[in-house]
């Protein structure tokens, strides 16, 4: 009678625990996956040196250095580290980043939001604004 009953626990802490293990990851990944929208004071934002073509090198630079390993070379969201992290990284080549406001991805670059991290402390804010610019020629790429 005792190994009965402790049989019928033990399947029942089974389950239960597999069931646990399974839907933890699932209730991060929703969590994460909710859109993410800058504060109204950024969105109307302008890019002071917008298509300037000595500030998209520089933001050229700056993405291969900071960007490529989460993004890739092209801004599809592919790089090297991208397979690892939750939520997936944006794909800076979509129409989505096309229809987003500088002021926007300016705000994302400065302030991160796991796994991204934060940039206004490490990049200046001119260097910030160069990594906007270089990212609309991504976005305008990939509509073509």
């Amino acid at each position: 009678m005792f190994i009965q009953s402790f049989r019928a626990n033990f399947s029942r802490f089974i389950v239960l625990l597999c069931l646990i293990i399974l839907l933890t990851p699932l209730h991060r990944a929703n969590a994460q996956s909710k859109p993410w929208v800058a504060p109204k004071e950024f969105t109307s934002l302008k890019n002071p040196a917008v298509g300037d073509p000595q500030t998209i090198k520089e933001g050229k630079t700056l993405y291969t250095s900071y960007c490529t390993p989460c993004h890739g070379d092209k801004g599809k969201g592919d790089g090297v580290a991208a397979a690892a992290l939750n939520p997936k990284p944006a794909d800076h080549s979509s129409a989505a980043m096309l229809n987003e406001p500088d002021g926007s991805i300016f705000y994302k670059i400065s302030e991160g939001r796991t796994p991204m991290p934060q940039y206004k402390g490490s990049l200046s804010e001119k260097q910030r604004w160069e990594l906007v610019s270089y990212i609309r020629t991504l976005c305008k790429a990939g509509k073509k």
